[in-house]
């Protein structure tokens, strides 16, 4: 299991205590600390009989996995928010319905809110008339159709398994082989989307990403970022606008990408004007 950190709180030792029943076999965790004070990883880490990896530098999010999951032989690979909070047995049911599919890349379980409400963590791929009408109008406009269908969740309360365009990495589970073959995350991506491309990735490559709404945990959310949002809110539309770029890259696709990178821009400084809640 690999958990990625930048400045981590009380939250990581939750984390790890949290998965110490997550699981009834043991559990090999690395923790790839991107920031300067280790105390805290450290400790934990220690804790949890697991092992610190120093990036030296924040690497960003899906470089650091990758970093914490070079050398892995295991079967699967976890990677998962240090802001999670496991459920008894949660990870073996996670891992034993990987086992029953054999196509699956990735699966991800249901992510809670604190709150009890879904975390949106299942979705389709985002096609170009719903990503670029939630990019114009998502925050200044949240129940616009297009928002609407965007965060369509394939979530729900019922059901065992179903398929996915991309799962959240907050909490995703990996088959180790699958994740090799497509060469892990794209670290082209600080942070954000790198799941989406991930997702995609594998399905390109013949793999499912599989939804398990019957496992449940709990993601406190953002709470390496809460205090400071403004670098997190342009990394989000950095990464959005890489993703929609090579999407849509073809030289007649130019004016959709314009289009694109009017509207995220636009979204960004509404975003940034907009005081932290």
């Amino acid at each position: 299991m690999v958990c990625v950190v930048y400045h981590p709180g009380d939250e990581l030792l939750r984390f790890v205590r949290t998965l110490a029943a997550a699981s009834a076999h043991p559990v090999e965790l690395v923790v790839v600390d991107n920031g300067t004070e280790h105390d805290v990883a450290r400790a934990a880490t220690a804790e949890a009989g697991g092992r610190l990896v120093v990036a030296g530098s924040n690497l960003g999010y899906g470089a650091a996995a990758n970093r914490g999951a070079q050398g892995a032989r295991t079967p699967w690979l976890v990677i998962a928010n240090s802001d999670l909070e496991w459920t008894p047995g949660s990870l073996d049911r996670l891992v034993a319905a990987g086992d029953e599919q054999p196509s699956a890349g990735s699966l991800g379980p249901m992510l809670l809110n604190t709150d009890g409400t879904t975390y949106p963590s299942a979705r389709a791929l985002p096609s170009l008339r719903q990503g670029a009408g939630h990019a114009l109008f998502g925050h200044v406009w949240p129940g616009n159709p297009w928002t609407r269908a965007y965060h369509a969740r394939q979530e729900s309360t019922g059901g065992y398994l179903r398929e996915a365009g991309w799962l959240s990495g907050a909490c995703l589970l990996l088959r180790r082989t699958a994740f090799e073959q497509v060469g892990g995350f794209d670290e082209s991506y600080f942070m954000f989307f790198e799941d989406v491309d991930l997702g995609e990735r594998l399905g390109r490559a013949g793999w499912e990403n599989l939804y398990v709404p019957d496992v449940q945990v709990t993601h406190v959310g953002g709470t390496s970022w809460r205090e400071r949002p403004a670098p997190m809110i342009r990394a989000h539309h950095a990464s959005a606008r890489t993703y929609l770029e090579r999407r849509y890259s073809r030289w007649y696709q130019a004016p959709v990408r314009l289009a694109l990178r009017i509207g995220l821009a636009t979204r960004e400084r509404v975003q940034l004007r907009t005081p932290s809640r």
